[in-house]
């Protein structure tokens, strides 16, 4: 019974993100996971109530990768549903390792337990977030972007160092509500967020950029079939047309040809009215092809070559290769870019691309802080379908922006294109699955946010030093046996 409570915590914590984004209720639900932990004394239950917490939550959570791999990539339906329930059994794990650790290390005292529970989550999604090149999707941080005080802390403290106090809140709440300066460090904690919202970290830098964010919504069956070719073609051509702008941003792989392959006379068209920002394809001298933003300016082309692959997605791992048998993947097998890139000279702005995914890892924009004074995101969520993949990148994203203090536009074939405050407001976006043009006044910022100079470090020395206590007194007691 105890172990369906858990697994039902687990998937009704997902409503505190977005689209739901009710977010009390993640903190709430680890709150009584926390109790069923602090309940039942053996590591093994604990860790068992943790796993089928992290099912329900991932489960219900990334239910769009079945969407990918079999309603999108084709795969045999049982095979993929394989697939997901395999993938979300091993993101489960690290709520599990949270709980089974938490009983090996727990003592009587309150204060050193709500200081462990809370280390430990962070400790543990961090993990995820970093191992076998990490997914840190659905962290426990971006379900405080907004309106939760918390999110004050992102320019501090980062997406982890949020999800730190928001399971310090939870551990709080469910191991002795009676505790007085329990509920002092909780409204300290939120109080102090409130306030950090109203901080300035960054200023405007320059004159504002007319940008165009292109929203082809060209669908993924049909953007690969060759004949298909000019429905991309003449998409893009025409909203670049009928919606002028000094830079015209196009989606990540927007038409489905290697750069060099994009006839000519398609990129004067797009380039009629300004500079040219556009996701594509490019190719290495050595044969091999990045997934690339190649810039087209006045001064000639520059380019970013995306540096953090997904797995099974753009690259195969090895040993893999038989997975691409069962799924269809176009330019499956990308190289990474180089690990530091200079930031895109554009329109009087520095600009740091970032394709797709790689916006999920906060601390891999920061090499170009503070030279960048916008960042801009390509992406072709077009895999996910019609789930909750892309509410869900837009909070990552907004997130990003909050970190950076800067503004964070979004370019996406089928949604979500918006424009993000450096504070985290969605400035203006569009409708998804919708074909259209977004065009904003994009400002670009200078300066650096405290998470900007120091990363995560902060947030994980503070969930190190809350764990340590605990660590310490199992070191003497099996040192004095």
């Amino acid at each position: 019974m105890n172990a369906l409570l858990a697994a039902g915590l687990g998937a009704v914590s997902v409503f505190g993100f977005a689209p739901f984004e009710f977010f009390p209720l993640p903190i709430f639900a680890l709150a009584l996971l926390f109790r069923l932990w602090q309940r039942n004394a053996s590591p093994r239950t604990a860790a068992w109530f943790g796993f089928c917490y992290g099912l329900g939550f991932f489960l219900s959570g990334v239910s769009w990768v079945y969407v990918s791999l079999h309603d999108v990539g084709g795969m045999a339906a049982p095979i993929a549903l394989a697939a997901t329930l395999g993938f979300c059994m091993y993101l489960a794990l690290f709520p599990a390792i949270a709980g089974y650790l938490y009983r090996r290390l727990a003592s009587a005292d309150f204060s050193r337990n709500v200081l462990l529970l809370a280390g430990l989550w962070t400790l543990t999604e961090w993990l995820r977030g970093w191992l076998l090149t990490g997914f840190p999707w659905l962290s426990l941080g971006y379900s405080q972007t907004s309106p939760s005080p918390l999110a004050g802390y992102a320019a501090v403290l980062g997406v982890y160092g949020i999800g730190f106090l928001a399971a310090l809140i939870a551990a709080v709440l469910s191991l002795d509500t009676r505790q007085r300066h329990g509920w002092l460090t909780i409204v300290a904690l939120l109080a102090t967020g409130y306030l950090l919202r109203g901080m300035d970290w960054t200023q405007p830098s320059g004159q504002p950029l007319t940008v165009s964010l292109l929203q082809g919504n060209v669908a993924q069956s049909l953007k690969w079939e060759p004949e298909r070719l000019p429905l991309s073609v003449d998409t893009y051509t025409r909203l670049a047309r009928d919606n002028p702008a000094a830079l015209t941003v196009l989606p990540e792989t927007a038409i489905p040809l290697f750069f060099d392959q994009i006839p000519r006379e398609t990129l004067q068209t797009l380039l009629q009215h300004g500079d040219l920002l556009i996701g594509a394809a490019a190719r290495h001298r050595d044969g091999g092809y990045v997934n690339g933003a190649i810039a087209i300016t006045k001064d000639g082309v520059v380019s970013y070559a995306k540096r953090h692959l997904v797995p099974f997605g753009e690259y195969v791992p090895p040993g893999f290769s038989w997975f691409f048998d069962l799924v269809r993947i176009p330019m499956s097998n990308f190289s990474a870019g180089p690990t530091v890139q200079a930031p895109l000279p554009i329109g009087g702005q520095s600009v740091a691309p970032n394709i797709c995914y790689e916006d999920l890892f906060g601390e891999e924009i920061l090499p170009n802080l503070p030279a960048a004074t916008l960042l801009i995101n390509l992406s072709n969520t077009a895999w996910f379908g019609d789930s909750l993949a892309q509410p869900q990148h837009l909070q990552i994203a907004r997130l990003r922006a909050m970190e950076s203090g800067r503004m964070m536009l979004r370019a996406t074939n089928t949604g979500i294109t918006a424009a993000i405050a450096p504070d985290g407001r969605v400035l203006g976006q569009l409708p998804p699955f919708t074909a259209g043009a977004l065009r904003v006044e994009a400002q670009g910022f200078t300066g650096l946010t405290p998470y900007a100079r120091w990363g995560n470090a902060l947030a994980l020395l503070l969930a190190i030093c809350a764990v340590l206590p605990a660590l310490l007194r199992a070191y003497q007691q099996r040192k004095s046996r």
